[in-house]
């Protein structure tokens, strides 16, 4: 124990505590039990020990320790967390919870067995499918950390701390919320940085090692992440390899599943449920039409990339038209469900929008109520043409 305790310190000491994710305010810290889920990289490292030295005035009170560190190879958590508490420690933080074998028991016998400890551990995206099968859903808080948004971009780039705004403060109130953030900084500039490299928080750490840190945040996820919580062999793991290299290039993607199975050699029941882990572990966007079932064997309407900073990592440049459909996607999927719509692209709450470049014009949902066009390479809108970029300030 004394070996996780010296990291502990040691990542602690190094640890920034300046700039919080839009997270950490909503998260209860009093509750017994929390689970931070999240993608690879959006920060849920960070979150707990930013809490943990702001929060503990005697560090030995709290304990982080990650599950991927050797010392699991011979211990167990329980046994951790025993002597943890013998000691007087109060708060236990376990990191990547998921490379842990039933790590869902253990928990659950720690929960009951010391009814004064706390925790709080992260996880994969993937674990999300996990919240009803166990036991221990009853007694976990589950909070999922997205990716950063263009507005904590912009603020982690000391540009400005800006509000967040709900879908509809944007939709009603456009143009207003677009002046004031507008007025004394050149918005464009800023938003094409973040779509090529701004939603993982390792941007911190440098725009030439970015794109690396992103490969090897996918392969982690795949070669790593997907077989710790599903039966998946070498095989597999290089035909889901080759599913995400092959819709890089071909989102926004009506999925054909014979072809896309005939191009990964698999049958059609592998290649949807390839399709459900990948969105599951943060790595796709499933949009289909409302009312319809979705499942992990069930074919999505349109296949987009989560985010538009895998988009470039897969090229040098990102089809234009991709990208907007990806981001508007993405930062509103934070915030609301979404669908694809009978007119128009999208539709999220009462609203249907068409997601387009600055020559986009109204005709296609002028008939349609609550419908607006959503527009890139603009700073204001007018009427019902919003900016593409505003709604990266949703959270």
């Amino acid at each position: 124990m004394d070996s996780l305790i010296k990291i502990y310190l040691r990542l602690l000491q190094e640890t920034d505590e300046k700039t919080f994710r839009y997270l950490y305010q909503n998260i209860d810290w009093t509750e017994r039990c929390v689970a931070i889920i999240g993608a690879k990289g959006v920060g849920k490292t960070t979150m707990l020990l930013q809490h943990i030295k702001t929060t503990f005035e005697n560090k030995d009170e709290a304990l982080y320790a990650s599950l991927d560190n050797v010392w699991f190879a011979n211990h167990t958590i329980f046994e951790l967390a025993d002597e943890f508490y013998m000691n007087g420690g109060t708060h236990l933080f376990l990191d990547e919870i998921h490379h842990y074998p039933n790590w869902t028991t253990e928990i659950k016998n720690i929960y009951d067995s010391f009814p004064k400890l706390k925790i709080v551990f992260t996880g994969s995206s993937l674990l999300q499918i996990y919240k009803s099968t166990t036991d221990l859903s009853r007694r976990v808080v589950y909070e999922t950390l997205e990716g950063l948004s263009f507005r904590e971009f912009l603020k982690f780039e000391n540009v400005g701390d800006f509000p967040s705004y709900s879908l509809q403060d944007i939709v009603e109130n456009h143009q207003n919320i677009a002046f004031k953030i507008t007025e004394n900084i050149k918005i464009m500039p800023l938003f094409k940085k973040y779509l090529k490299n701004g939603y993982y928080l390792f941007y911190k750490q440098g725009v030439k090692k970015y794109d690396y840190k992103l490969q090897e945040a996918i392969n982690n996820v795949i070669d790593v992440d997907i077989p710790a919580l599903e039966n998946i062999e070498f095989a597999s793991r290089h035909k889901i390899k080759r599913l995400l290299a092959i819709l890089s290039e071909l989102v926004p993607y009506t999925p054909k599943i014979t072809d896309l199975g005939n191009a990964i050699d698999s049958n059609r029941n592998n290649t949807v449920k390839y399709l459900s882990l990948l969105a599951n572990a943060k790595l796709l966007n499933l949009i289909s039409h409302k009312g319809k079932t979705i499942g992990d064997l069930t074919k999505p309407d349109k296949v987009l990339l989560n985010n538009t900073n895998l988009a470039y990592m897969f090229g040098d440049t990102a089809n234009i038209g991709s990208a907007r459909e990806t981001f508007f996607v993405n930062q509103v999927s934070a915030v609301s469900d979404i669908f694809l719509a009978k007119q128009g692209d999208f539709l999220a709450g009462k609203y249907t929008f068409e997601v387009g470049g600055k020559t986009k014009t109204y005709d296609q949902i002028k008939d349609i109520p609550n419908s607006f066009v959503v527009t890139d390479d603009i700073e204001i809108g007018h009427k019902n043409k919003i900016p593409l970029w505003l709604f990266g300030m949703l959270y």
